[in-house]
Order: structure tokens, then sequence, then C-alpha cells
């Protein structure tokens, strides 16, 4: 039953985080490399490594971010309800 009330709960803060991720990438990006916004892997300007970096930052960043804002969901919602929703 947990897992079915959880669902929605789930839903929206993980939204809530992707959200959250991608404003933070892009000020980090901003800050490492002086540019508003991150070369896409198709765009002819960009080397391979500024490319693979911006790659492996965002990766980095929205894993981080979505771990932690599942975690804090997770234990939010035993808060709530008593009952651990995995």
């Amino acid at each position: 039953m947990s897992k079915l009330l959880y669902k929605p709960f789930g839903t929206a803060v993980s939204i809530a985080g992707g959200l959250m991720a991608g404003a933070l990438f892009k000020r980090i990006w901003h800050l490492v490399s002086d540019q508003d916004q991150p070369p896409k892997a198709t765009e002819q300007d960009y080397g391979w490594g500024e490319v693979l970096a911006a790659a492996a930052l965002q990766g980095a960043v929205f894993g981080l971010v979505k771990a932690a804002i599942d975690r804090a969901g997770a234990t939010g919602f035993r808060r709530m309800t008593g009952t651990w929703p995995g």
C-alpha cells in the first residue's frame, strides 16, 4: 500500500529534482567555462574534450541531485506515514 501512495509523491519529487539539477548544472557550467550554454555533441565549433567534459559534468550533477532528492523524498514520506516507501 505504501508503494502505491508513494508513487505520485515520488514522481513530483523527481520532477522537482530534475528542474533543480538542470539549473544547478547550468550555473556550474557557466562558472567553469564562462559560457551560458554547454556545447551540444553535434556542434562543430567544440572539440571532443569540451563536449565530453560537459556531458560528464551534467551526468554527475544529475546523478547526485537525483539520489539526494529521491533519498530526501523517501525519508520525508517515512516521517509522514511511518512507512519506508520501498
